[in-house]
């Protein structure tokens, strides 16, 4: 008989890893997915077109609060955890949960779910969410270009909407983001890159988003979410660190797999924090990745007319998955804020509406910033009534989309940006040259290619 499963995900590993591992598998039989983290993607089904033989009316997906009801029924013979930037104890208390109903608990490794390429591969992963891989990611993209490359840019998912619609989506133009009805949160992730001319793919099935992505490209760019690992083998992987959260390296799920993984480790935000926290995930990298490359690098805040700042009562719009989730306290609006001389933050909390407000209910941590959460036209309207009725003299937009083509803002505001900077040597560029000159004389160059150079496809490092 086949064996019952329930994969409890966030809308993106976990239909990866079913893709991966258990569609036309006849030893298992998925009962259900399981939702958390984003709100409002519970209750769809997953599609019969996507699940395959044997699914034909789809697969259910249920909030993650209904998992000890699907236990009690006797026939989940094993959960399979899918979803990423939460602390180690987080998962093994769901385990334990898991344990104590009668069913196994799995996690699936890189092994069992990297897909191939028949290209070179780069991944831009990290430890946490909002450590700034959005930034590296477009640094990277910047010199494969300059160096010839063609590049394209594969998103880690986000379909919060219609599954089917969303299995192989590529971006192009801004009109493309509208055609997909995409949330915030996904234009925060594709937005910089249409800009800067990259096409970009995401989507729900990443073997087809692989295989259309080789048709025009030499190198397969992999923009990874939240601390999430890669799901394609990487020739080679770059993992950011944030020394404004010092030990997070080692306490959460899979960024410590990440960090252990790494051929090249950025050192982000040194500008901004201590000594003693870069020092310390210094020491994490010595110890659990000594042969990684380090880099060391800033992330910068360049605002248009910073002037129009001083003396203002200021509110701020940060990034929401990097406030929520990501557990920081502030972004790069606040530093922006601060480094121009404005008056005072306004607090949005009194203004809040609707699923803002629970927001601020759920991550009592935020204080005086607003994330810019729009996982949906409602959500978005709320945002937009948020900051029309807060009482600020200024608003910066430290999100890295231009709110301006979702919500009609009634307030005079300023764009945030950053980019990625290193510090001293070795950087980027040096980095890509070193690998393409190992590539080169290995024969094979950026084209089609068999075996990985990274770590993994080859014997891994364990430390």
């Amino acid at each position: 008989m086949p064996r019952g499963i329930v994969i409890m995900g966030a809308a993106g590993r976990d239909f990866h890893n079913f893709n991966t591992c258990y569609r036309g598998n006849n030893d298992y039989r998925v009962i259900a997915f399981t939702a958390t983290q984003i709100p409002d993607i519970e209750g769809r089904v997953y599609p019969a077109e996507l699940a395959g033989p044997g699914y034909p009316d789809g697969i259910p997906i249920y909030p993650e609060t209904n998992l000890p009801e699907l236990l009690d029924k006797g026939d989940v013979e094993e959960v399979v955890f899918s979803y990423s930037d939460v602390p180690h104890e987080y998962v093994m208390h769901k385990a334990s949960l898991i344990l104590s109903g009668g069913a196994d608990f799995r996690l699936l490794g890189p092994e069992s779910t990297m897909l191939r390429s028949s290209k070179r591969v780069v991944s831009v992963t990290a430890v946490r969410t909002g450590v700034g891989k959005s930034q590296t990611t477009r640094k990277v993209r910047e010199i494969l270009g300059d160096m010839g490359y063609r590049v394209v840019v594969v998103r880690h998912p986000m379909p919060y909407g219609n599954l089917m619609k969303q299995a192989c989506e590529r971006f192009a133009s801004f009109e493309d983001m509208d055609r997909f009805e995409c949330t915030v949160e996904e234009r925060e992730e594709f937005e910089a890159h249409i800009e800067n001319g990259t096409v970009v793919y995401a989507g729900v099935d990443y073997e087809r988003i692989l295989r259309a992505a080789e048709d025009e490209a030499d190198v397969i760019l992999w923009d990874g979410g939240n601390n999430d690992f890669s799901f394609y083998n990487p020739d080679l992987n770059i993992v950011l660190v944030d020394p404004l959260r010092p030990g997070h390296e080692r306490r959460y799920h899979p960024g410590e797999t990440n960090l252990r993984m790494a051929d090249v480790v950025v050192i982000n935000k040194v500008e901004t924090a201590t000594l003693q926290g870069i020092e310390s995930v210094r020491e994490s990298v010595r110890r659990y990745n000594p042969d990684a490359v380090v880099i060391d690098a800033a992330s910068p805040v360049f605002v248009e007319e910073p002037d129009s700042i001083r003396g203002k009562r200021v509110l701020v719009i940060e990034d929401g998955p990097t406030l929520t989730h990501g557990e920081m306290g502030y972004g790069a609006g606040v530093v922006a804020a601060r480094k121009f001389g404005a008056a005072s933050l306004v607090d949005p909390r009194p203004y809040a509406v609707g699923s803002i407000r629970k927001a601020f209910e759920t991550y009592p941590h935020l204080g005086a910033l607003l994330p810019a959460m729009g996982y949906g036209p409602k959500q978005i309207k709320e945002l937009e009534a948020t900051i029309n009725a807060a009482d600020a003299e200024l608003v910066l937009i430290a999100t890295p989309i231009d709110l301006r083509r979702v919500a009609e803002i009634n307030k005079p505001y300023l764009r945030v940006r950053y980019e990625l900077q290193e510090i001293g040597q070795p950087t980027l560029a040096q980095v890509l040259a070193d690998f393409e000159r190992d590539i080169m004389q290995a024969g094979a160059g950026f084209g089609p290619h068999i075996e990985g150079r990274g770590q993994l496809g080859r014997e891994a490092r364990v430390h």
